[in-house]
């Protein structure tokens, strides 16, 4: 009798080893991250939130930063001018935090936390991330000509890389269009299709030739949104929620929808504090019209951090200068601007300003620092932030300074 129930306990003991066993070998599978390269066609690839980050930052750090970038913030933005929302954070820990003014001067809305401003030309940072996120997953050829996915582009040696890093010599939108009827009547909203038709119809000429140097053009990353529509078969809007916003909780950003949502959202306003009205570019979008708030763009930021977000070599393309006619000074990596110093510092940024809306993120990569300032109020100080950067590494910026 005892041996029988020895001989049972000890069945139910390997049983109970075999199932636990069984359970954590499911948990590793699930755990296991599928690569995008590997994810089924159907499946777009996502980015991944960077949570727990450490080491976590000391009260005393924190309190001695603080004071440091209050007293820049007074001295930038004077008797609180700033009207927009402005963060600094370390390991993706707030350290600095303000909201000031009004998303709506005509019913006094105040900013806070939660309101979302167009981020403007930072907006390009975003079309560059589903784009590499969409290449990591092989569903875009970095190096593959645009026509493969445009049929009515007109330039047949353009790459995608080049739309990304502005080498594609092509014109502005806004230039081809503001003064000839009949390339474009300005009484008409332009739209990215639209763009890509006149290109295609109306002989429009390139600026340079292609791949021969360097030119920011807003044309470039309307194009990329309509590659992304074309090759996720969704919306840019929708393409955007799903590879970026909704995987990150990224709650109060989103693509404006021109038609549904122009009169809903925060205008933008000049330095006197008047209005500037809706015209006939703004329902162009993957160069602009995103909407979002600092808090958002931080979490943006550190998934951009991930050891998720890109495979090591192409991680390593994104952060490489593609302005070689001027090294160091103005340089633009992939949706990426820079400044590479000869001791081998590197600053990377990007600033938007499109009417009264101005903005600046700089994810400080070697310190795991982010800064990020959105205004609807059209003032030079939004840029000012960079100096900044001199609070927690070598950069030659004069954090006095604040012209």
């Amino acid at each position: 009798m005892n041996y029988t129930k020895k001989a049972i306990i000890l069945n139910l003991l390997f049983l109970n080893l075999i199932v636990s066993s069984c359970k954590n070998e499911t948990k590793q599978v699930e755990k296991a991250e599928i690569k995008d390269a590997d994810l089924p066609k159907n499946v777009l690839p996502k980015m991944k939130p960077l949570v727990d980050e450490t080491p976590k930052l000391t009260a005393s750090y924190i309190e001695e930063k603080h004071r440091e970038i209050d007293s820049f913030y007074n001295k930038n933005w004077p008797n609180n001018s700033m009207n927009g929302g402005f963060l600094v954070a370390k390991n993706g820990q707030i350290i600095y935090e303000k909201y000031e003014g009004y998303a709506n001067l005509r019913d006094k809305t105040p900013i806070t936390c939660d309101t979302p401003i167009h981020i403007a030309s930072v907006s390009k940072v975003l079309t560059a991330t589903a784009v590499l996120k969409l290449v990591n997953a092989k569903r875009i050829g970095l190096d593959q000509k645009v026509t493969d996915y445009l049929k009515e582009f007109p330039y047949p040696e353009v790459t995608v890389r080049m739309l990304l890093d502005h080498r594609s010599g092509m014109r502005s939108y806004a230039y081809f269009t503001d003064r000839d009827k009949t390339v474009w009547d300005r009484h008409n909203t332009l739209t990215n299709q639209d763009i890509l038709t006149i290109m295609g119809t109306k002989n429009i000429g390139l600026e340079q030739k292609t791949g021969t140097r360097f030119a920011y053009c807003n044309t470039n990353y309307a194009m990329l949104a309509l590659i992304i529509e074309k090759v996720t078969k969704m919306s840019y809007r929708d393409a955007m929620e799903e590879i970026i916003f909704k995987p990150l909780g990224m709650t109060h950003t989103f693509v404006l929808d021109f038609d549904k949502d122009k009169h809903n959202v925060a205008p933008s306003y000049k330095a006197n504090r008047v209005e500037i009205g809706i015209d006939y570019l703004d329902k162009i979008y993957g160069d602009k019209n995103i909407y979002s708030t600092p808090r958002d763009l931080l979490k943006f930021d550190r998934a951009r951090n991930s050891p998720s977000f890109l495979e090591p070599d192409l991680l390593a393309q994104v952060y490489v200068g593609y302005s070689n006619e001027r090294k160091g000074t103005k340089n633009y990596g992939l949706g990426i601007r820079m400044i590479n110093w000869e001791n081998g510092k590197n600053f990377y940024f990007h600033n938007g300003w499109w009417h009264g809306f101005t903005s600046s993120y700089i994810p400080l990569k070697d310190e795991n620092v982010t800064i990020i300032a959105l205004s609807n109020k059209f003032n030079r100080s939004t840029y000012a932030v960079r100096k900044l950067s001199v609070l927690f590494g070598d950069y030659p910026f004069k954090v006095k300074d604040v012209e």
